[in-house]
């Protein structure tokens, strides 16, 4: 396994600027001696930045130091160091969240980590101990609920040992394989059906890549609480008992890559919760039933090669939700695709080889989501649509093996390391695609020289290319539109395309020093996307106007300085301004009121110092609008019927200098966040197109935007369209809560935290039913927590801590999720998860759900994308790269789903 990690591509680990704590409250101290085996347990392992996959992995042990290395009392408690828990009452170590921390090197059951017997939630996944077998004395840690191993680099045996955890709730022993696939963890003969027998309280059961090499126990049936089965590549044989699929709390399902299991689907009835269903590789066989309609929830069908026949039901038409589909390698009956087209989510289509005949019909014009769309080896006949070519996300398309007619103007792509040489002699090339391969180091000063007559089209993103050989002053081609340098290496001086262009996007590079002047001479361009780069000094004054037909003006992530230009000087059609993460200074320019088509604007993380531009709510079309970490301050004031932001979806204004009250009337206004919508997830985005001659080009551009959310600060590249956010946080607002907000139906995130609000919690607080995330922490806000909060089914981040609140927390629903640390310093709460009983003195015991809420993170979150149309098209194919970078960004969230190892359909 390590050397397969090894020579992947990984992230290196990232040492954070300052270690997090597991709670706010220092009282009572850690144990010496559970501080001492806590140390004694990071001196047994090297940091090694391989031996984690998870993007976001890095040493958490680092930051662990002893009372004579740390700063001070505080920094030598091990209750505030990184990934440690502990009850707040003892001081006892209760959790060790150690998820993705670079640790390499070999454990036993002599390791100081088992002198934590208090310990209720163990998570050691994604690190490397060298083949070592799972210690046996796991097992008497008899208070965990808790226990991920997984992908951890562990051998042999599993210890039947574990079988005395009966009070897991959660139990994660994925393994991983060798080279030849072999799993290299096994589970001792009958010990599946000891663990069903014995923990009965699972809600989680993921033994992944395990050899476990027996029948499924049909007591697993009985385990009335599990959400979550996956149990894929274990050797599984026999009957897959058919009352798991009833198990009324079943949402992730997954036995694939089980050849000998047999089975069968069930009739389905409607309540049953199931999201994600992978049979695939198995020996189901039989007909698909009518009721499989009723699966509303399903998001992921994967029943690829297996020995389902019969037809195609109908019903399948209502499963609208699915995002992953894979029927391939299956003897239906003949048959066509009349049940396809109302399945708009779908990414990923493949149903190769299934006897379908007839033509491709245009319903499959509406998915406009498809990455991946797989066809070949059926009957399929009749032209190959000219409407594949607006399906602007699509990757793959494979059409082999069948009876079609006519042609694609696109090509597959390849892994191509340089520069194809072929290219030196072509003159009349229109288009030219070289996107998402690994070809490294400079541009070569030949390109310059082909086709500069007719060239139209050059995408080169997504590479490791560094400079180049010769830079020219400005790039030959003459009827250039579009230029793709996005997601390099690139140094040196910003080039610049000839006049003519349209779209020129180079983000993602390390291009330095000024914007040359003659970016003024693109006055055509649509769309400039220079963000996420080193460039600096001061905007050129003509880039406001300099282009009437300019829709995207981005240039966040720089070190752009300076005051804000007074550019845009007349009406025009931008949609997107994002000037975030810069260093700009002074005043923001009264002149943006002219872009009356912008709907998103992004200047966090400046310098600018000013009042609420109350102005920008004239803006018809507003519906993003970011200006946290910035040095606005003065009151919001009150709401004017000309300035409405009647579309206002999003407002961040966090780490600012506001002050006076929370503005009530524009609560009460903005409408467009008291909007509820449906299920259908599209993202924020600005739509056009390039008109050349004979074809056009389509084009897309996804908002993005910086915004905490849940307590960790994310960068969203997509913005989804129903994310509606207040963030008010990090200000000197006072005064009571306004009423109104409650009136915000459809708000997702509401944070309030950090100010000097006073007063009750407002009971409408509980009408916002959408809310994800609250936080109203910080403030003096005093009374007790309305019963109404529990209304919020969906709330998954709550805190109110350091407030002056009283009275007994509410219990029941999402309550009963919250830990310790979303009430801390309220002294005159009580009850539940608190330790304070409500009307005596005595105290609770700790609750289960106290978890460390951790510190802010920052996930980058970076997606690629493009429109292909007509030339010479040479680029990635989309497992050797684009699957590589899924599985670098979400290795670790996403790593049982990932999407090249939910089927065996090549590469």
């Amino acid at each position: 396994m390590f050397n397969h990690i090894a020579r992947s591509m990984l992230p290196l680990c990232v040492f954070p600027s300052n270690s997090s704590s597991s709670s706010s409250m220092q009282h009572p101290l850690c144990l010496d001696s559970e501080s001492f085996a806590l140390l004694q347990f990071k001196q047994s392992f090297f940091i090694n930045e391989y031996a984690s996959s998870d993007p976001s992995a890095y040493p958490k042990v680092a930051t662990w130091k002893s009372h004579g290395e740390g700063e001070g009392e505080e920094g030598s408690d091990c209750c505030s160091w990184d990934g440690v828990e502990c009850d707040r009452e003892t001081g006892h170590v209760i959790g060790l969240h150690l998820a993705s921390s670079c640790l390499y090197g070999s454990i036993n059951s002599s390791n100081t980590l088992f002198n934590l017997v208090h310990l209720r939630r163990l998570d050691l996944s994604d690190n490397y101990f060298n083949y070592s077998e799972i210690p046996f004395v796991v097992g008497q840690l008899s208070r965990l609920r808790s226990l991920n191993l997984s992908v951890s680099g562990f051998s042999g045996q599993i210890p039947l040992d574990l079988l005395a955890l009966s009070k897991l709730v959660f139990l994660d022993l994925s393994g991983s394989t060798d080279l030849s696939g072999n799993p290299l963890l096994k589970l001792p003969k009958s010990a599946l059906r000891g663990l069903v027998l014995n923990l009965t309280h699972l809600k989680a059961l993921h033994l992944d890549h395990v050899d476990i090499s027996s029948r499924i126990p049909h007591e697993l049936a009985n385990l009335s609480s599990l959400t979550s089965i996956h149990l894929r590549g274990c050797g599984l044989h026999g009957e897959f008992q058919i009352n798991i699929f009833r198990l009324p709390s079943l949402q992730y399902l997954s036995v694939m890559d089980n050849p000998n299991l047999i089975g069968y689907l069930p009739e389905f009835e409607e309540a049953i919760p199931l999201k994600i269903l992978y049979l695939g590789g198995t020996s189901f066989s039989g007909e698909l039933p009518t009721s499989i309609g009723r699966l509303g929830s399903l998001t992921e069908l994967g029943i690829y090669s297996c020995n389902f026949t019969g037809k195609i039901p109908p019903s399948m038409a209502n499963l609208t939700a699915l995002t992953w589909l894979a029927l391939s390698y299956n003897d239906f009956n003949v048959g066509t695709l009349s049940w396809l087209g109302q399945q708009t989510k779908l990414t990923f289509l493949h149903l190769a080889r299934i006897n379908l005949k007839g033509e491709i019909p245009s319903s499959l014009a509406n998915m406009s989501q498809l990455t991946i769309l797989s066809l070949e080896s059926n009957q399929l006949s009749g032209q190959i649509p000219t409407w594949f070519m607006n399906l602007t996300q699509l990757t793959t398309l494979l059409l082999l093996d069948n009876n079609l007619e006519g042609s694609i103007p696109r090509f597959n792509y390849c892994n191509l390391t340089e520069f194809p040489d072929f290219l030196r002699n072509q003159d009349e090339l229109e288009f030219l695609s070289l996107s998402g391969n690994n070809i490294h180091g400079p541009i070569p000063k030949w390109m310059w020289n082909i086709s500069k007559e007719t060239l139209e089209v050059l995408h080169l993103s997504g590479n490791f290319l560094t400079d180049f050989d010769q830079h020219p002053v400005v790039l030959p081609w003459s009827r250039l539109h579009v230029l793709a340098l996005d997601v390099n290496m690139l140094k040196g001086p910003l080039p610049i395309p000839p006049p003519s262009t349209l779209e020129y996007s180079a983000t993602g590079n390390k291009l330095m020093g000024p914007i040359p002047p003659l970016i003024c001479n693109m006055t055509s361009l649509m769309t400039l996307d220079l963000s996420s780069n080193n460039l600096s000094g001061r905007i050129p004054p003509c880039l406001g106007n300099f282009s009437k037909s300019l829709l995207v003006f981005d240039l966040g992530r720089n070190n752009f300085n300076g005051p804000i230009p007074e550019s845009w000087t007349m009406p025009n059609n931008l949609r997107v301004i994002d000037l975030g993460k810069n260093q700009f200074q002074g005043q923001l320019p009264i002149s943006l009121a002219n872009c009356v088509m912008l709907e998103h604007l992004v200047l966090g993380n400046n310098q600018i110092d000013d009042i609420f531009p109350f102005w920008l709510g004239a803006l018809p079309q507003m519906k993003v609008l970011i200006l946290r970490s910035n040095r606005f301050h003065g009151a919001i004031g009150i709401w004017h019927t000309d300035f409405r932001f009647q579309k206002l979806r999003i407002i961040d204004l966090s780490d600012n200098e506001f002050t006076g009250n929370l503005p009530y009337e524009y609560f009460q206004n903005w409408d467009a966040m008291k909007l509820t919508e449906g299920d259908s997830l599209r993202y924020m985005r600005a739509n056009t197109s390039y008109e050349m001659p004979g074809y056009i080009i389509p084009a897309t551009f996804k908002y993005s935007m910086t915004m905490t959310n849940k307590g960790m600060q994310r960068f969203y590249e997509k913005v989804p369209d129903t994310f509606l956010a207040i963030d008010f946080s990090g200000n000197n607002f006072e005064g009571s809560i306004p009423t109104s907000i409650g009136t915000l139906t459809g708000l997702h995130l509401l944070n309030l935290g950090d100010n000097n609000l006073s007063g009750h919690i407002p009971s409408s607080l509980g009408n916002l039913t959408q809310l994800e995330s609250l936080d109203l922490s910080q403030n003096k806000l005093s009374g007790e927590i309305p019963l109404q909060l529990t209304r919020i089914t969906f709330l998954a981040f709550f805190n109110v801590s350091d407030n002056n609140l009283t009275g007994p927390i509410p219990q029941g629903r999402q309550f009963s999720t919250f830990s310790n640390a979303s009430f801390d310093g309220n002294p005159g709460l009580c009850g539940t998860p608190l330790s304070r009983a409500c009307g005596s003195s005595e105290t609770l015991p700790p609750t289960s759900s106290s978890s460390k809420q951790g510190s802010t993170s920052k996930f980058v979150l970076m997606g690629y994308g493009s429109g292909l149309v007509i030339g010479v098209s040479i680029g990635y194919c989309l497992t050797s790269w684009k699957h590589q970078w899924f599985v670098r960004t979400f290795g670790k969230r996403q790593r049982k789903w990932t999407r090249t190892e939910r089927m065996g359909l090549g590469s």
